[in-house]
């Protein structure tokens, strides 16, 4: 595996910023915008309107099962960016699945720029160069590029 803790993928959508930006901002939607079928639903916080807002998502997948993330905004600036980094809630409730790895320090970024078309061109970031558990390292990435596309079409779909 290569070094690059990163995956970024970008698409225009036939939406405007604002509206894409708005439903990003809103948790209670997210799991409209999940390409990667994890999200179950908003379990507490939102909508987003600051740095350091934080919001909690119910979750599942495969190998894990039922699960909590609690996210906080680490980047917003509204119709342009907004980011969060998840960790798992509460602190240590998935330790009889992965022992005492520390997964936190990734982070969901996207960034909205208007198409001259009154589109949006998007650009979704999966990040995990912040994780400093090395044996936690192999859990990552937990998205794909294909699904990270998926979401910005399915944002592109409900913002319409």
């Amino acid at each position: 595996m290569s070094e690059d803790r990163s995956l970024q993928v970008s698409s225009t959508i036939d939406a405007p910023p604002d509206k894409a930006f708005a439903l990003l901002a809103d948790p209670a939607r997210h799991t409209e915008l999940d390409g990667a079928g994890m999200l179950r639903g908003l379990e507490s916080g939102g909508p987003v309107t600051a740095v350091g807002d934080e919001f909690v998502m119910r979750m599942n997948q495969d190998g894990i099962g039922d699960y909590a993330m609690r996210s906080e905004v680490t980047d917003f600036e509204p119709g342009r960016r907004i980011a969060w980094a998840p960790s798992i809630h509460p602190p240590g409730s998935l330790a009889h699945v992965i022992g005492e790895l520390d997964p936190s320090g990734h982070t969901y970024a996207w960034e909205l720029e208007p198409t001259s078309d009154g589109g949006t061109r998007v650009t979704h970031t999966y990040d995990w160069s912040g994780v400093t558990d090395e044996g936690a390292l192999a859990l990552y990435p937990r998205v794909s590029e294909e699904q990270m596309a998926a979401s910005i079409a399915r944002l592109g779909d409900a913002a319409r």
